[in-house]
């Protein structure tokens, strides 16, 4: 009979205590994985919307500015010193190291006219990349040409305007050529035309007043994007606009950091849980560890018997608990997404993981229960039959 069968066959014999050493064990594995697998999912999903979101970085024009606003209040503001950004500067943007993460690059000019005695922003934007930088843009109608004009929900409503109506604006003949869907944002109360055409209007040629990034941030820190754009655009300022996913992003830290120290606390209690079980099964087996010594069996023989019974128990924990870890992920997954779909794939490195910190603990925890019996006298063993 081979070690291996001699433990099996006491693991057989002793299944009560076997099924506690497997319980604790997969107690603390399955809620290391199903943190893991729910923290991970919930980072990706956060990273995704972020691309969605459309523009999170805004390339303005540095001013020196005083505000004036108290309690509240806000009265304006002093502004000196502001010069405009240059289309031929701007384009120093796609030449930075982290160029590849950026998806889009949006030049703005803005500016006031009067339709039909109505002072109105009017903005002039690159329509090319308007599906990027304005992913929740849906138009009745089509965008502009180079007489056309986009018109703000608002601005259609107040005006009582529709794709078709002509219009003056600043001298120049303009047809509207579709109106926006509400978007709850300020893009309800301007007009929009394209970026040629607004620099003609407001004799800005080559200049913009501002630009939107959208910028791909899975594998890069937006702060080093920002911190590049300024290096090359020093007469700008450069801003990231992700305040309410960082937020989210550092809560999700926060809950990663302390549910790995439950975690580690649920591990400990599941290796004291192997200690006191395995301790417990070799005393109860003084008699048969002593027949053992006395047959020729030496001392790392039976160490190699205890460590078989944990590592089987172990390993057999590291699995169930994986499975049982991924399926709590996927179900709480459900309750944290806000309506949309976060997935808990299958990850073999994280099932990996998950085993060998089973058979890590398992088999440390059994480490000196396995050294006692193998210290134990055989003479003393035999006395006690």
């Amino acid at each position: 009979m081979t070690l291996k069968e001699i433990s099996i066959r006491n693991l057989m014999r002793r299944k009560g205590k076997a099924a506690f050493v497997l319980a604790g064990l997969v107690i603390g594995v399955a809620t290391v994985v199903a943190i893991v697998s729910f923290v991970n999912a919930m980072t990706s999903n956060i990273n995704d919307k972020l691309e969605k979101y459309g523009a999170n970085i805004l390339i303005v024009p540095k001013t020196e500015n005083l505000a004036l606003s108290y309690g509240g209040l806000s009265l304006g503001g002093v502004s000196f010193e502001m010069e405009e950004i240059r289309e031929a500067e701007l384009a120093r943007v796609k030449t930075i190291k982290n160029a590849r993460n950026i998806a889009a690059l949006g030049p703005l000019v803005l500016g006031v006219v009067k339709i039909n005695a109505t002072r109105v922003l009017m903005a002039g934007v690159d329509f090319k990349v308007s599906g990027i930088l304005k992913p929740w843009w849906h138009v009745q109608g089509a965008f502009p040409g180079s007489n056309g004009i986009l018109l703000g929900s608002e601005v259609a409503r107040i005006m009582d305007l529709h794709p078709g109506s002509s219009l003056q604006v600043n001298g120049k003949d303009l047809a509207v050529s579709g109106v926006l869907e509400p978007t709850g944002s300020q893009d309800d109360q301007l007009v929009f035309t394209r970026l040629k055409t607004a620099q003609l209007i407001f004799k800005k040629q080559g200049k913009v007043s501002m630009a939107e990034v959208a910028a791909l941030c899975k594998d890069c820190p937006i702060d080093d994007l920002v911190k590049q754009i300024s290096e090359i655009l020093p007469g700008a300022k450069v801003m990231a606009i992700q305040q309410v996913v960082k937020g989210r992003m550092e809560a999700l830290t926060q809950f990663k950091n302390f549910s790995y120290g439950i975690s580690g606390v649920i591990l400990l209690i599941g290796g004291l849980v192997v200690f006191v079980t395995m301790m417990g099964s070799v005393r109860e087996r003084t008699n048969e560890i002593g027949i053992f010594r006395a047959v020729g069996f030496r001392k790392r023989h039976i160490m190699k018997i205890v460590f078989i019974e944990a590592g089987i128990i172990s390993g057999l924990a590291g699995i169930i608990g994986y499975l049982i870890g991924l399926g709590s992920a996927k179900i709480a997954i459900e309750f944290f997404s806000d309506g949309n779909i976060a997935t808990v794939p299958f990850d073999y490195q994280l099932a990996a993981v998950a085993i060998l910190v089973a058979l890590t603990v398992g088999l440390v925890s059994s480490a000196y229960p396995a050294f006692t019996a193998a210290r134990m006298d055989p003479n003393e063993a035999l006395r006690a039959l």
